[in-house]
Formats: C-alpha cells, sequence, structure tokens
C-alpha cells in the first residue's frame, strides 16, 4: 500500500504495529497517537511489579524515545477527535489533522466506572494506566484498610500487592467464586485459599450498594447482605468497556467491538482495528471474539503489519494468558468455553498443577498454576491444533513432549 499508516492508540497493539511495519520494510510515514504523557509501555506490570515499588516508569518502556527517532514513527501526544472517511482525514483535540491512506484503531479499553452512592470520591481508585498504578504507589501504606471490588484478573493481583505492602484487604464479589468467568472452579478455590492463607478476606456472592463516607472522607463499604467493611481506600476492578466511540461516530460497525473481519478489516477498507476494541471474526474458534491480552494485541498487529506490507493472512492466533498473584503464576492456553470435563494433572497440595479442560475427549484449553512446562505445552498443541486424551492428561507419567512429536 501507499500513504502514511496513522494508529490510533499507543499501547500493546499500537506499539507493536508501529515497530513491525518497519520490521516488514514500510518505508511510508508512520504516525502514533499517544493521549497518555509517557512514552508508549508495558501495562502488566501495573498491578504487580510496579505497584510494589520496583523501579520507576522508565522500567514499563517498550523502547526509548531514540528508538522512535531511529525509526521515523512519529510519536504524537494528541487525542483523535473524529474521522472523517470520506477526505481519509483524523481530526485531532488539538485542532489539527492527520491524513492517512491506512487508518489503524488501537483504542484498546476503559475502566467500568462504579454507579453508586460516593463512588466518585478521590479514595476510590482504578487500576488499568500509569497514571493510576502511580497514585496508588506512592499512596498505599501499612495497615491501610483497603476494600477490592472485584475478584477478577486485576482485582486479585492488586489485593495480593496490597497485602505483600502490610494492608489489611477484603474482596467483595458478586460471583459464587473468585475469577468465575475467566477460570475453571479448580484453579478459582485454589486461588482463593492462597489468597485467604495471606490473610486477605474475600467475600463472595454479594456487591458493594454504597461507599460510606465521612465527609469527604472514605470509611468503608455497604454490601447486599447488610455488612459494613471498614476502609480506608477502595480500589475497583469490575472490568473494561472497549472504545468503539471513535468508530462509531465514523459510521463503522460496532457491537461489543469494533467489528472486523479475519483479516482485522473493517468495513472500511482503508481502516483495520486491532486489540482490546476489536471484534474479530475467529477461523479458529468459528465466530466473534474480543479478547483483552497482550498475545492477542501483539499478534493483531503483526498480522496488520503483513498484510500493509502486502502478505495478506487471515488472523488465527492461539489465545493464551497469564496472572501473577503473590507467589503464584497462572497461566492459561486456549479457550475453555463450553468446557464439560476437567481434569488434573500435578499434584494441588504443593502448589502446582494445571487443570485440563475438555469438551468430549478434544482438549479446549490448560489452566496452569506454578507449571510453566504444562503451559508452553498446551500453547504448543494447542497452536497446532492437536490433542491428547483426559487419560493422557492426568497421567504424570506420560511424556507430554512424545504427544508433539507425533504431531
Amino acid at each position: 500500500m501507499t500513504g502514511s499508516v496513522i494508529i490510533v492508540g499507543a499501547g500493546h497493539a499500537g506499539f507493536q504495529l508501529a515497530a513491525s511495519l518497519r520490521q516488514a520494510g514500510f518505508a511510508e510515514r508512520i504516525a502514533l497517537l499517544n493521549d497518555e504523557g509517557h512514552l508508549p509501555y508495558q501495562r502488566p506490570p501495573l498491578s504487580k511489579a510496579y505497584l510494589k515499588g520496583t523501579g520507576g516508569p522508565e522500567t514499563l518502556m517498550f523502547r526509548p524515545d531514540k528508538f522512535y527517532q531511529d525509526n521515523k514513527i512519529e510519536l504524537i501526544t494528541d487525542r483523535a477527535h473524529a474521522v472523517d472517511r470520506n477526505v481519509r482525514k483524523v481530526a485531532l483535540a488539538s485542532g489539527t489533522s492527520l491524513d492517512y491512506g491506512h487508518l489503524v484503531f488501537a483504542t484498546g479499553a476503559r475502566n467500568r466506572l462504579l454507579d453508586i452512592p460516593n463512588a466518585k470520591l478521590d479514595a476510590v481508585r482504578y487500576l488499568r494506566i500509569l497514571d493510576e498504578s502511580q497514585a496508588l504507589r506512592d499512596l498505599l501504606a501499612p495497615g491501610m484498610r483497603v476494600v477490592v471490588i472485584g475478584a477478577g484478573f486485576i482485582g486479585l493481583e492488586f489485593a495480593a500487592t496490597a497485602r505483600a505492602k502490610g494492608l489489611e484487604v477484603d474482596v467483595v464479589e458478586l460471583a459464587s467464586r473468585v475469577m468465575a468467568r475467566a477460570v475453571t472452579a479448580e484453579i478459582s478455590e485454589f486461588s482463593q485459599s492462597r489468597h485467604g492463607a495471606a490473610g486477605i478476606r474475600i467475600h463472595l456472592g454479594v456487591q458493594v450498594t454504597a461507599i460510606e463516607a465521612d465527609g469527604a472522607k472514605v470509611t468503608g463499604v455497604s454490601l447486599s447482605n447488610g455488612t459494613n467493611i471498614p476502609a480506608d481506600l477502595v480500589v475497583v476492578g469490575v472490568g473494561v468497556l472497549p472504545n468503539v466511540e471513535l468508530a462509531a461516530e465514523a459510521g463503522l460497525p460496532v457491537a461489543s467491538g469494533i467489528i472486523v473481519d479475519e483479516h482485522l478489516s473493517t468495513a472500511d477498507p482503508n481502516i483495520s482495528a486491532i486489540g482490546d476494541c476489536a471484534l474479530y471474526t475467529s477461523k479458529r474458534f468459528g465466530g466473534s471474539l474480543r479478547l483483552e491480552s497482550v498475545q492477542n494485541a501483539t499478534d493483531h498487529a503483526r498480522c496488520v503489519a503483513s498484510r500493509l506490507t502486502g502478505k495478506t493472512e487471515v488472523y488465527d492466533g492461539l489465545p493464551w494468558f497469564w496472572s501473577d498473584q503473590g507467589p503464584d503464576k497462572l497461566q492459561m492456553a486456549g479457550l475453555t468455553t463450553g468446557y464439560d470435563r476437567v481434569v488434573v494433572r500435578g499434584d494441588r497440595a504443593q502448589g502446582a498443577f494445571s487443570a485440563f479442560c475438555y469438551r468430549g475427549d478434544r482438549l479446549l484449553g490448560i489452566e496452569s498454576v506454578n507449571r510453566a512446562g504444562d503451559h508452553m505445552f498446551g500453547r504448543r498443541l494447542l497452536g497446532a491444533g492437536g490433542s491428547i486424551t483426559p487419560e493422557q492428561a492426568v497421567d504424570t507419567g506420560f511424556d507430554l513432549k512424545s504427544a508433539l512429536a507425533q504431531m
């Protein structure tokens, strides 16, 4: 293709696209729109290592400023305000505009906000971007009482980090188990027991109905079962919403994401969408998917970079995820939606095991706790469309490498 590539969003997807385009020999203009006051950075450490106080912001950056200069990637600190598809222009909040040959939405997602009394007080915080993590890092102090709303990955990662820093931690979750939408009951139960042993109190099957306050000062939270939990700080992790508004206002089809095809192209052939904001047609799984993961963002970016430099391919990446919670590393390969059988490999009592998830005799995905080898096996096996039987999975004497050798 010819013409400038304008990338809206400088997270994992946006950064990777810019880098991959240059690596593939794309010689024309690349502009990366970044609406944060930092160089593009990694997000996973924000709720873990960075929050613990390990290093400064520079430790999170994908590349130093020199990288963008050397590769002629224009890093523009501004926000896209509107897109005029007829003349291929992006209007910016500053009042300027950019012409594009191809436009890529890498707009990501934003925190889902609480809508309950006192939810806008200063001591009610969220954790998704660097400034939010920095503010929490500066705020946390031993003995502080914190209530975490939401027992998903971010909520539990933050809870484990806060507890390790000496805070009193309660986690409130509406579902009947932690991480219920993401993992099997086997993993949920193990995780809950580990957090409980660390001194984190977990309240399941209830929701926060109000933030209690004395003037502007948070004093606690009220739950739907009538309980009140004292708190100095409330951290909210109740999911995200994809940033689709800019695309929708430009007349592009959106649903639970910006709708793209199996090549990650929108209804306009001059516009693509990648990463957390993209609802893509999946050849591997059938139907449409919108995933929130570093793997999905980076693989989407590489796929679009290939297309824009002359090698069109169907996106067919195998999803994989991870979450570090205290001393435990949880890793997932594949998608387990619709599983009807779980077999466990390893020793739950020793804190190192994997849940192999099946529909019938077909392996859908593997969830591993402190068993990196099982995770890497799953990525290779499932990525190649392979499977092993439940009997082989549960038998620790069965050599997983032999299954890979036979593919």
